[in-house]
């Protein structure tokens, strides 16, 4: 593989991402595209460490490309997921904690850091799994889950990117 294809497979998640704004919610493309995008988000940074081409823009793009990835999908889903309102009230407190987390990295570290947790990385699985189980799998009972682990792991990554200071 060459210097640039964990880059390459970034980009694909990108172009993926905004394939996703264009599909029918859970159409047979939308998986496909769907799928994709959480593929390559899994193979990127083992590509780029593999063939030692892991970089400072590779990280931005990769987060980027998560960021893009998350906000087609959410666009996409959550006008078609009927969530109890309390749940609504979970992703809120979430959307507080990791932008108080961001903010404060900014104040403290003057950049915009991410911790890349292990709780994060199972919180991100998690969230990739939630829509792929909305057909077998009441969101009553597997949304607690998600935004119990995403607030976890939203504090753990606020202490741990701002203990040390």
């Amino acid at each position: 593989m060459g210097k640039y294809a964990a880059n390459v497979i970034t980009g694909i998640r990108i172009l993926c991402s905004i394939g996703l704004l264009f599909c029918t919610v859970f159409s047979v493309l939308f998986y496909i595209l769907y799928l994709i995008c959480g593929i390559t988000d899994m193979i990127d940074g083992t590509v780029a460490r593999k063939t030692k081409s892991a970089s400072s823009f590779g990280a931005k793009l990769d987060s980027a490309a998560d960021l893009i990835f998350v906000t087609a999908a959410f666009v996409k889903l959550l006008p078609v997921i009927s969530f109890p309102k309390w749940i609504w009230y979970g992703i809120l407190i979430i959307a507080v904690l990791k932008t108080g987390n961001i903010v404060l990295s900014v104040i403290r570290r003057k950049k915009v850091l991410f911790e890349h947790t292990i709780l994060n990385k199972i919180t991100g699985f998690l969230l990739f799994l939630f829509p792929l189980t909305l057909s077998f799998l009441e969101v009553k009972y597997s949304a607690p889950v998600v935004c119990i682990l995403a607030a976890v792991s939203a504090i753990q990554e606020g202490y741990s990117a701002h203990a040390a200071l």
